[in-house]
């Protein structure tokens, strides 16, 4: 059985095959360098959140919906040992899938962990108008929405449609939250 990366990597090939795309298109339409793309695509690298953001929007496809491509199961019990777990290698940022994407669910719930004082920046979007619902859970989070900077604790709830630039930046403690997509 495959290991997520090398399916995350088979994906992205498919994808860019898909499109019809040469690696120097994509390189250009996502601002990633053509090696790096390769690497990726050939699993020698695992991307960092960053640059799935990046190609996530070349694509105009979800991030969500990108994973739920490359995991294995949609069952309608996911027990916590089966959820799948991303790692952003460059920043550790951790992502797990709660609840995937289905044909037939319009919701899905994620889970970051952000390390302490870890910065992640999406700069374009790949589904605009997006809703997000983000309960921050633990530590602190300063979130940046199209220029617009919100500063969460505990508890704390932000809704908001996607359709800008975001910036994570995690506090002195790190964030831990949950992300609800509709």
């Amino acid at each position: 059985m495959e290991d997520l990366n090398t399916r995350l990597a088979k994906r992205l090939a498919a994808l860019r095959q898909h499109k019809g795309w040469s690696l120097d298109q994509l390189a250009q339409a996502s601002g990633i360098s053509r090696a790096t793309l390769s690497r990726m695509e050939k699993a020698e690298v695992s991307p960092t959140a960053e640059s799935l953001g990046q190609l996530c929007a070349a694509y105009a496809l979800p991030m969500s919906r990108l994973m739920v491509q490359v995991e294995d199961t949609h069952a309608p019990l996911i027990a916590a040992d089966q959820q799948q777990i991303w790692r952003d290698p460059a920043t550790g940022f951790e992502r797990r899938q709660v609840s995937p994407p289905a044909p037939t669910l319009n919701g899905e719930v994620i889970e970051g962990s952000l390390p302490p004082g870890q910065v992640i920046t999406y700069e374009a979007v790949s589904r605009p108008g997006l809703e997000h619902h983000l309960l921050l859970q633990g530590g602190a989070l300063r979130l940046a929405l199209s220029g617009q900077i919100f500063d969460l604790r505990p508890g704390d709830c932000l809704r908001y449609h996607l359709n800008g630039a975001t910036q994570f930046t995690a506090g002195a403690e790190g964030a831990r939250y949950i992300l609800v997509l509709i």
